[in-house]
């Protein structure tokens, strides 16, 4: 049997009512939601269970939210096996999670963290002056030539998430992703869809963001990792608990390399990835990918008994 990796996801994956299974059936996530709403002074569980939706899609909201339910998803899967993967990554905010996962950063210390980083993410750019597009159809040299067409000095916009090898998310200034989108379509682009996002993530627009983020890293500290993490700015595995506070700065202006990624991981030896916590977006992300690596989801109670099978073979 080839290797088994741990993945988790990123903002657009919450949804009202996330991981509620795992809070009902398992007193580890049941616990790991209390440690999140103490951490952050409110009821944040109830937000992730009761909505309302609106306020959950708020960046600052979603990211600790997202954190949390994952979290809380992995250790009732731990509850059933003591199985350890042999690396992790997560999708853009879901690399905090790979990090708390594998020891390198304090669940607590993590929730506060990603509730700031969100909320530095949302003051950085003024509403409506940033925006994000995904292009589906066109490959990423293709797109890098596109927006390296539509930027100028006031307005760049740059690939920011090349989550398949032809669904690639752009960013930065509202103008240049418009412009982007329109050459992408006279390019041949199958579609060009408009995120409903409210900031331009990995992009030159959170310089600001990313050095408020370094700012409060520096009051935290980072613990050696017990598994290995592929970061989203370099696409390959850390074990270096000094590098994690750069890398993380960093992967807010930097694209999330998802693609490469998981081809590093196959290349690697992993056969099987396991997406933990809500939603499966990156379990099909990944059978586009590399469609001989098994991908799961575990997004719900019952989905652990799908995954131990595998994971205790």
């Amino acid at each position: 049997m080839g290797k088994v990796a741990f993945v988790f996801p990123g903002q657009g994956s919450q949804s009202v009512g996330m991981c509620r299974s795992f809070y009902d059936s398992s007193e580890a996530a049941k616990r790991t939601f209390a440690e999140a709403d103490e951490a952050m002074g409110y009821g944040l569980s109830k937000l992730a269970f009761e909505g309302p939706a609106d306020l959950l899609d708020r960046t600052e909201y979603t990211q600790p939210a997202l954190l949390a339910a994952s979290i809380a998803a992995l250790r009732a899967l731990g509850e059933r096996t003591d199985f350890t993967p042999a690396c992790m990554a997560g999708h853009s905010l879901g690399e905090y999670t790979a990090l708390v996962a594998s020891g390198a950063l304090d669940f607590r210390d993590a929730v506060r963290l990603v509730h700031l980083r969100g909320k530095f993410m949302q003051e950085s750019v003024p509403q409506g002056a940033g925006k994000m597009s995904a292009i589906l159809g066109l490959d990423l040299a293709t797109v890098q030539v596109i927006c390296d067409s539509a930027s100028i000095d006031t307005a760049q916009v740059v690939p920011a998430n090349i989550n398949t090898p032809d669904q690639i998310v752009i960013s930065g200034s509202a103008a240049a992703v418009e412009i982007a989108a329109n050459l992408a379509k006279e390019r041949g682009a199958k579609r060009v869809v408009p995120l409903q996002v409210s900031a331009p993530s990995h992009s030159p627009l959170m310089e600001k963001a990313s050095e408020r983020l370094g700012e409060e890293l520096e009051k935290i500290s980072v613990y050696g990792l017990s598994v290995p993490v592929y970061t989203n700015v370099e696409a390959a595995p850390v074990k270096d608990a000094s590098r994690v506070k750069e890398l993380l700065c960093l992967q807010l202006t930097s694209p999330v390399r998802w693609v490469d990624i998981v081809r590093q991981m196959k290349a690697d030896g992993v056969d099987t990835i396991v997406e933990v916590g809500p939603g499966k977006v990156l379990t099909g992300l990944v059978k586009r990918i590399e469609k001989d690596i098994n991908a799961l989801n575990v997004s719900e109670s019952g989905d652990i008994e799908k995954a131990l099978p595998l994971l205790e073979a």
